[in-house]
Formats: structure tokens, C-alpha cells, sequence
């Protein structure tokens, strides 16, 4: 029997919106005194004013991009049964995934290099993909569970889960377990997410939540919905005693609650005004999840271009923006979507079943 799940423009559209962000923040780095301590090309000239709005998306932007991989897996089990859910999550995570570590990550390392005129060297590793190494983990090590509770769409749980939504405060309890991660995992910066153990477990989180807030039905989004200025209400006072510091009121354990309300609030927003098909959204969403891959390769090469002009460093991120944004969508319209044997490698659906009936018809 064929569940039909109405489609979520909302999520699409948050999605595309948390990469394009995610794509700023990294390009923001360059312009950081501390940029080349994580591995990015550095301006000689710091735009250090620019870190204020990233410390504000820094807490969210990649949670949030784990809520909606959760979601998304909902969606997809669906209309698919387990063995078909890991099968096209390794199409479509695992291969781009182990693909991008040897052909895609040591570019812009190499990048690195010649800028700096270090000697070149060339080494596996995963960089920025590390998110989608957590994801297919997660969705192998969860689908047992997943299904269990697809399974039992009538039971006691479900009913409990929706009715704790409901309520404005309820989604806002998932904080506590993310509290538990932070005394668990101990991270130096609740920003480090990438690699590290804290990384691991908040994206597990949040992958589990996005699954329960839309296998919960609709009254966690009916909540958010109205809600949503109270959440954002909320995340900016938060995010002032944060940016303040005002001592130990600014925290750790704080900072999920102020987390946790962006992100709630952003989904809110989305429901109540971004769910609606559009042009832009479909071609978007097909093109952001290859342009997140090559994308750092392309704010490396924008940084070795134009560093060198001197501009003004307000001037030089606004040229490296869209230098990088061009250079990502060019190399997706004219390269990565058109041939055939590149699209899975990117992520893109695999068109060779589609090649091989239109050779036989035309036999």
C-alpha cells in the first residue's frame, strides 16, 4: 500500500537557505585573524565587524541542516522499505560522500599550498564532508528504530509526542536533551562541530527530533506556526547575553535553548510563508547539493584571485561571494548536471537507466 505524503516546499526552501548561509559563513572565515589555525586561506586585511552576524547563525546553521537530513529520511521511508532506503541513501550520500574525499576535499587544500607557496601535497580527507559521513551513519544506525516507529503510527508514543507538541513550550524541551550532549561530549566551542565527538552527537539529535517533529503530524507544525516571533523573540535575547557576555549567565547548556528557538522559529516561518512551489525552488533544490560539495574548492579559488587586488576587505568578500556563487552554479549547469557519469558522483539523480531506453527506442 502506497502512502501519499504531501510535498514540503518549506523544507526544500530551508535547506537550500542553510547551505547558502553555510556557504557565506565559510567564505566570512577568510576575513578572521584565526582563519588559517582551521585551515583557510586568511586576508591580510581582518573584516573581524562581519563575525558579529555569523556568531548568531554559528549555533544553528549546521543543527539545522541535521533536523531537516531527518526529516527528509521520514519522507523518504514513505514510499520506500528499508533495504530501498539504504540503497538510494548510498547512491545519494554514501558514493558523493567517499567520491568528494579523494577528488573533491584536497583540492582546495592544494589551493592552500600554491597561495602560500608551501609544497604541494596531495592526501584523502574529509573536510566539509564530514556531514554527510554523520547522516548515511545515522540512517544506517537508525532505521530499525525508524521503521519500528513507522510501523506503529497509532500507538501511545506517537500520541504522547503529539500532544507535547501542542503546547508552545514543547518543542522547546528537546533543549534538555541537548544539555546531556554537552555534558556528555564536553566541547571546547559549541561551534565545533566538524569532526569532533560533540559534532557527532548533536547532529544525531537533531536527525532523531526532525524525524519526530514531522512524524509527530500536524500539531508541532500548527505550534511553530504560531509561535514562531516568540521563538525568534526568544533566540535574540539569547543570542544578546551571548554576544555580551554577560559571564556565566552565557553558557553551553544556554546556548541549546537559543539554538533550539532559531531553529524552531525558522521553521514556523517556513511553514507559514515558504510552503508553496516555485521555479526557483526546483531548480535550487536540485542544484545545492552539489554546489555544497564543490563549493569550498570555489571560495579558495576566489580567495587566490582576489586577495591579491588589495580591495578593501568589505569590497573582497562581496567579490568572493559572488565569485564563489558563480563559479559553483557554472560548474553545475554546464558540467555536473549535463554528463551523465558525473550526477551520482555529485549527488544528482542517476539518469542511466533514462540514456539507455532512449538509445533502444531509437533502435
Amino acid at each position: 500500500m502506497t502512502t501519499t505524503i504531501e510535498r514540503r516546499y518549506d523544507i526544500d526552501w530551508l535547506r537550500v537557505i542553510a547551505i547558502g548561509l553555510l556557504i557565506i559563513y565559510h567564505i566570512a572565515i577568510i576575513f578572521q585573524p584565526w582563519a588559517m589555525f582551521i585551515g583557510f586561506i586568511r586576508s591580510d586585511a581582518a573584516f573581524e565587524a562581519l563575525w558579529k552576524p555569523m556568531m548568531m547563525l554559528n549555533v544553528w546553521r549546521i543543527p539545522l541542516l541535521f533536523f531537516v537530513s531527518g526529516m527528509g529520511v521520514y519522507f523518504a521511508m514513505q514510499k520506500r522499505n528499508w533495504k530501498q532506503l539504504l540503497k538510494e541513501r548510498s547512491k545519494r550520500i554514501l558514493l558523493p560522500f567517499l567520491f568528494g574525499i579523494v577528488a573533491i576535499t584536497p583540492l582546495h587544500f592544494l589551493v592552500f599550498q600554491n597561495y602560500y607557496k608551501m609544497p604541494l601535497s596531495y592526501y584523502p580527507h574529509l573536510g566539509h564532508l564530514w556531514f554527510l559521513g554523520n547522516i548515511f551513519a545515522y540512517v544506517v544506525v537508525l532505521s530499525p528504530v525508524l521503521y519500528y516507529l513507522k510501523n506503529t503510527q497509532n500507538g501511545k508514543f506517537k500520541s504522547a509526542i503529539s500532544k507535547i507538541m501542542s503546547y508552545a513550550i514543547g518543542p522547546l524541551t528537546i533543549s534538555a536533551f541537548f544539555m546531556l550532549e554537552i555534558a556528555f561530549a564536553k566541547p571546547q566551542l559549541f561551534e565545533m562541530y566538524a569532526e569532533t565527538l560533540h559534532g557527532f552527537f548533536i547532529g544525531l539529535l537533531a536527525f532523531i527530533f526532525g524525524f519526530l517533529f514531522v512524524y509527530s503530524g500536524n500539531r508541532f507544525w500548527q505550534t511553530v506556526s504560531k509561535w514562531k516571533w516568540l521563538y525568534i523573540g526568544l533566540a535574540s535575547i539569547l543570542f544578546f547575553i551571548r554576544l555580551t557576555g554577560f559571564g556565566a549567565i552565557s553558557n553551553m547548556y544556554i546556548t541549546t535553548i537559543e539554538s533550539n528557538a532559531w531553529i524552531l522559529g525558522l521553521f514556523g516561518i517556513g511553514y507559514t510563508y515558504l510552503n508553496k512551489p516555485s521555479a526557483l525552488l526546483s531548480y535550487l533544490s536540485a542544484a545545492v547539493y552539489p554546489i555544497y560539495i564543490i563549493h569550498m574548492f570555489a571560495l579558495y579559488i576566489g580567495a587566490l584571485l582576489i586577495l591579491p587586488l588589495d580591495l578593501h576587505p568589505m569590497v573582497a568578500f562581496v567579490c568572493i561571494t559572488l565569485f564563489t556563487l558563480l563559479f559553483c552554479f557554472l560548474i553545475y549547469e554546464f558540467i555536473l548536471k549535463r554528463i551523465a557519469i558525473l550526477r551520482p558522483l555529485f549527488g544528482l539523480k542517476w539518469k542511466f537507466k533514462s540514456l539507455v531506453k532512449k538509445k533502444l527506442k531509437r533502435v
